[in-house]
């Protein structure tokens, strides 16, 4: 029997674990603080619904799809936002939903790249540019507490198709335009203008490179220009970015991508579109990038309880330590045993409780960290109120 991961999959375990568990918490905090609601839904879905439209998008190529014992074509959800077109339906508007769970992408692995992930989306249903200036907002905060450096790009996608338009690309080959764009950050420039000369004589990528001021004479660029108002009364900066295209098909607006010189990948990404002719607009975070980007400390479980034949008292201490809120657990076992356990899951305490500890109603507490040793006092005042105290050994 095979035990070896799958490409493109991984286990998380320990401090590794744990720090993804702390930054979906605050992922869950800073999300409903902007009043967000939580939203569940299958990772098994019908593959004509994960398809939709977009077939031919490049995410929608990539996904795993899988047959029941009906012989039904089932598809593993490669995102969150199409399901959107099921759960939006005769909810008030403006809704807006969060979502957090994995996604699967049956595509190329390296780098940071993996075939199954966890993405954290917050879309509004029923949005405008204020709304989408909010979420930029939440970004910002989110990022700055976990202390990972960003920068904003943003685009427009009727901006996209105004400067095509006059390039004179066909409407049927704007889509492999936009894609071939897109592909910027990955290949290299001559690479690009090799695949855009198909479309049109004129050299595309000079026209992106000019500057901002440049766009001001295109119709579509006073929604960057609105966008960078509303953004500047939450304190956000935003950096146009005319290059940016983003691949999939459905993004009918503003587009925007967050990097952050730390990785070479997008950490954060979305953009506006129109699903069952209301406009939206959402935001996807990748947990697994996040993880690899913040800086922030593990916290360790408080304490292990050890009982050295006192069974009865080392429960009743450790139930306790946990009605106060404290992180603990019960070991049974030498002291010296119980000392390495502690060291290896990384305890910041080790309670020791034996005979000469319950007749005293003092325990020692050694400290994981610095070595040193505390007593613990437990002093009743009440039969159902036990107060507990530390002190200096």
């Amino acid at each position: 029997m095979r035990t070896d991961l799958v490409k493109g999959f991984r286990d998380f375990l320990g401090d590794e674990a744990k720090k993804r568990e702390e930054i979906r918490k605050i992922l869950v905090d800073t999300f409903e603080k902007y009043a967000f609601n939580p939203a569940e839904t299958p990772i098994i879905e019908y593959e004509e619904f994960v398809k939709g439209e977009n077939e031919k998008d490049e995410a929608v190529s990539d996904i795993y799809r899988l047959t029941d014992k009906g012989d039904r074509k089932l598809a593993l959800r490669y995102e969150f936002t199409f399901q959107l077109k099921r759960i939006m339906m005769n909810q008030k508007l403006p809704f807006r939903r969060y979502s957090i769970g994995p996604v699967f992408r049956d595509e190329p692995t390296g780098g940071n790249r993996l075939r199954q992930f966890v993405q954290c989306d917050a879309d509004i249903i029923g949005s405008n540019q204020k709304d989408e200036a909010e979420i930029f907002a939440m970004a910002k905060k989110l990022l700055n507490d976990l202390k990972i450096p960003f920068i904003i790009y943003v685009n427009n996608r009727k901006l996209l198709n105004e400067i095509l338009d006059k390039a004179g690309v066909k409407e049927e080959d704007k889509r492999e335009v936009i894609i071939a764009i897109d592909k910027l950050d990955k290949i290299s420039e001559e690479e690009v203008k090799k695949e855009l000369e198909r479309y049109t004589s004129k050299d595309l990528l000079e026209i992106f490179k000019q500057k901002e001021k440049a766009f001001e004479k295109y119709d579509a660029y006073k929604e960057i220009a609105e966008l960078k108002k509303y953004c500047e009364e939450y304190g956000v900066k935003v950096d146009f970015l005319p290059t940016l295209a983003r691949g999939l098909s459905y993004y009918n607006g503003t587009i925007f991508e967050i990097k952050t010189e730390k990785m070479k990948e997008t950490i954060t990404a979305g953009g506006a579109y129109l699903f069952n002719n209301a406009q939206c607009f959402g935001i996807s975070f990748g947990l697994d990038r996040l993880a690899m980007l913040a800086e922030m400390k593990v916290k360790n479980s408080d304490y292990l309880v050890v009982s050295i034949e006192e069974d009865k008292k080392a429960i009743e201490l450790l139930s306790k330590l946990r009605e106060k809120g404290m992180s603990c657990q019960i070991y049974y076992g030498k002291p010296s045993k119980a000392l390495a356990y502690a060291d290896a899951y990384k305890f910041s305490g080790v309670i020791f409780v034996g005979a000469d500890e319950v007749k005293k109603k003092e325990f020692k507490v050694k400290d994981m960290v610095t070595g040193k040793e505390k007593i613990l006092t437990l002093e009743k005042r009440t039969k159902k109120n036990i107060i507990v105290k530390r002190k200096e050994n």
